[in-house]
């Protein structure tokens, strides 16, 4: 068996794919969620990740058909909003992420926020690093506590349709940054589906705590191993488009993974353009 063979049978067992793998419950969803440290709720085109959705229904785009089986996703996640079952937010590429607490905080060490939630903010916006927009958005669940999506923008002044997509960029990037967390569903607005948001620090007050002694090197490699555990190899490119991370930050979780036996780095695979980053245990 070659190695891209391998790889791919390694994926099949990770990402949850073969027939007898398939989640049937909360809990078993909860556990690969633990399982794999940080998985996408649906498969996100162009990144290699293991999802939610796969792992239920199958490697297959997401359903339109709302009585889809593998839409019973949604349920598990909207009753777990806010909860100790794992941490979701619009985390990796700003896209929806399921993460195991374990993991959580070092996710939050690599962000900007340094244990004062009711200032830090205002240091990232004087230095040009937060928006207008989401630094109204962060103060208005700041003042008022926990808002839907509807009171949200109110408090906001955001509620016009022209200002949809400047809240919407705002909400977004305040859950990539470990700002504000969706903690709950409610009957809001016309469609009777709306997301309620708190701060994430004032929610979760335990994960600016844990994350206090994680240094940042110690965090990427961290999810760097998490991530090639998950996926088997790939490309350093891979990393920085995931992450966000710069190449040189990328480069050196990599070779402290590579230092201490769990990758392997510069390997050639059958028909793959490129260098790759394997796990060791892939290619003895």
């Amino acid at each position: 068996m070659t190695p891209f063979e391998l790889i791919h049978n390694y994926r099949l067992r990770t990402f949850r794919l073969l027939p007898g793998q398939r989640l049937k419950s909360p809990q078993e969803a909860v556990e690969f969620v633990n399982e794999r440290g940080f998985v996408y709720f649906w498969p996100i085109t162009g990144v290699t990740l293991p999802s939610l959705w796969s792992a239920v229904a199958g490697d297959r785009p997401v359903a339109d058909a709302h009585d889809d089986p593998g839409h019973i996703t949604w349920g598990w996640k909207d009753e777990r909003l806010g909860g100790k079952d794992w941490y979701y937010a619009k985390v990796l590429r700003k896209k929806a992420t399921m993460i195991s607490f374990e993991i959580a905080p070092y996710f939050y060490a690599l962000t900007e926020n340094y244990g004062a939630p009711e200032e830090d903010y205002l240091t990232l916006y004087e230095q040009g690093r937060l928006t207008q927009e989401s630094k109204t958005v962060y103060e208005a669940l700041l003042d008022e506590g926990p808002l839907d999506t509807v009171a949200l923008r109110r408090v906001a002044h955001m509620s016009s349709p022209s200002s949809e997509g400047r809240f919407n960029r705002a909400i977004t990037d305040l859950q990539a940054d470990f700002k504000v967390v969706p903690v709950a569903v409610t009957q809001a607005g016309a469609w009777h589906y709306a997301f309620a948001y708190d701060i994430v620090a004032r929610h979760y007050p335990d994960l600016p705590e844990q994350a206090h002694a994680i240094q940042e090197n110690q965090a990427r490699q961290k999810l760097a191993e998490r991530y090639l555990r998950s996926v088997g190899a790939a490309q350093i490119r891979d990393l920085t488009r995931l992450f966000g991370w710069r190449l040189a930050e990328a480069e050196q979780a990599v070779s402290r993974l590579a230092g201490q036996g769990i990758l392997r780095t510069g390997l050639q695979l059958e028909k793959q353009p490129g260098e790759w980053i394997v796990l060791a245990e892939l290619v003895g």
